[in-house]
């Protein structure tokens, strides 16, 4: 079972749906990068304007709320930069207009690693349904990885803002029914922890006791307490593979 222990990319890109949704898959994971010197961008697709069962709240003050708890979080973690694509949150599709979006931030920022939902997960242990952005996000994020940020002649008003082509070199989706990677954030669980409680109108201590408990269970077949798992896409590796099957 291969371990991620001692990578640290020099550059990473979280792209998820909603405000929070780092912290509860890629955290320990990312405070681990950026305490050994990584620079970690968020892009966080929608405004998450729909989570909140209080009658009171209007989108517009949720919207600005979220934005605020996602920045005070990614500040815990040493996050680089959280940029907010502005979609409306329970509506996402992956659109070509979103997939430009992404397209364009990603050859902006030029990341080593992208980091995002795996979109086949359809269901949680068989038993609780994906979010539907979720899937969503993590669609467009991966199509605007692989062609479109590679592709100089998509989207060519990219070329034109003197955006160039980028290749990232590994794809990383948390999230996923299919993982073959283990982070160990046994050193990093209690910034994870801290970051969760940075988002008090969507995580209770409950909420983050049991962010905690998945990240234990996830370490169940490795030699250390607390994980993160993705299922891991080298993107040299996977074309020579690929070669040598054809």
């Amino acid at each position: 079972m291969p371990m991620a222990n001692e990578y640290v990319p020099a550059s990473a890109m979280c792209v998820v749906a909603h405000p929070d949704d780092t912290e509860f898959l890629f955290a320990g994971t990312v405070a681990k990068w950026t305490q050994a010197g990584a620079d970690v961008t968020y892009v966080i697709v929608t405004k998450g304007d729909k989570g909140s069962a209080d009658p009171e709240m209007t989108p517009s003050r949720l919207t600005e709320i979220r934005e605020a708890e996602q920045r005070a979080a990614a500040r815990i973690l040493g996050v680089r930069a959280c940029l907010f694509l502005g979609y409306e949150d329970g509506y996402l599709e992956p659109t070509l207009g979103l997939r430009r979006d992404i397209t364009r931030l990603l050859r902006r920022y030029r990341p080593e690693v992208l980091m995002t939902f795996d979109p086949e997960t359809r269901f949680f242990g068989g038993v609780y349904p994906n979010h539907p952005d979720h899937r969503a996000a993590g669609d467009a994020a991966i199509d605007a990885m692989f062609p479109s940020a590679r592709d100089r002649l998509t989207f060519p008003e990219l070329l034109a803002d003197g955006l160039e082509p980028h290749n990232v070199k590994q794809l990383w989706l948390g999230s996923s029914a299919q993982s073959n990677f283990w982070v160990d954030i046994t050193p990093t669980i209690e910034l994870k922890m801290e970051a969760m409680r940075a988002h008090p109108s969507q995580f209770g201590e409950d909420m983050v006791q049991f962010g905690a408990e998945m990240a234990r269970m996830q370490a169940a077949s490795q030699p250390f307490d607390y994980a993160e798992t993705y299922r891991r896409i080298v993107m040299d590796e996977g074309l020579a593979e690929l070669a040598q099957g054809i």
